[in-house]
């Protein structure tokens, strides 16, 4: 094993203060990256998605929960597996209370392809709590490109085999309309979990006063993001 070099402990604050500087280039950076995808178009979703959950069906329009926002975690589960996928079972692990996403119009779900009855004794296996529902008798997961017949996912790729991949998407609802603003997949989901990592591929992102394009933190008609954060028990829904 190769480990750090052994130096004093002024050495050691000289290297910190120097990477410290491109760190903070680093966090401008992904603020104005994050910027540029809020400014991405959005596409509205125009066919009817028919899910199933632990209160039966549901439509597109149920997951938002009478939020603003929906994130979507595109969990590999297929119609034959007997249990979820490893790596995104760990990805879930890390979700935190979804009150601080509720605080900011924002839902969270998980959506597979496996059928819901494959779905509930594995997510009360895992303890989670989260909305998942079975995408098993709609085109939701072919349509977001992260299950494929007869094809690896990649340019040109082929496979006599069904495909699945990890991914997550982002929608906005203006009334009754849904746009669906943003999707990433696999490596694209390195880093995310956290609240706010999740809120800034949304295109509201974290309501802050700070971030641009202007006019986002105002949208839901309350105060700039961080001067909703409570407690996740003194959040009133």
């Amino acid at each position: 094993m190769t480990l750090p070099r052994i130096v004093s402990r002024d050495e050691w604050r000289g290297a910190r203060e120097e990477l410290l500087v491109r760190e903070k280039a680093a966090t401008r950076a992904r603020d104005a990256l994050n910027a540029e995808r809020r400014r991405l178009p959005m596409v509205e979703i125009d066919k009817e998605y028919v899910f199933e959950g632990g209160d039966g069906k549901a439509t597109l329009f149920d997951l938002f929960e009478g939020r603003p926002q929906l994130v979507v975690y595109h969990f590999m589960f297929a119609p034959e597996w007997d249990a979820g996928c490893r790596s995104c079972s760990g990805f879930v692990d890390q979700i935190g209370h979804l009150a601080h996403l509720h605080a900011r119009g924002t839902e969270f779900a998980v959506v597979s392809r496996a059928p819901y009855t494959k779905i509930l004794p594995f997510k009360a296996r895992m303890g989670w709590t989260v909305p998942w529902y079975s995408s098993y008798d709609n085109d939701f997961n072919h349509d977001f490109q992260v299950s494929f017949e007869g094809h690896d996912g990649s340019v040109g790729g082929q496979s006599h085999e069904p495909y699945e991949r990890p991914g997550l998407s982002c929608f906005l609802r203006d009334r009754e309309r849904i746009f669906h603003t943003y999707s990433t997949y696999e490596r694209g989901l390195d880093g995310l979990g956290s609240a706010t990592s999740l809120l800034d591929l949304t295109a509201l992102g974290r309501q802050e006063e700070w971030e641009l394009p202007e006019g986002r933190a105002s949208a839901l008609g309350a105060p700039a993001g961080s001067e909703r954060v409570r407690y996740h028990d003194e959040y009133e829904d």
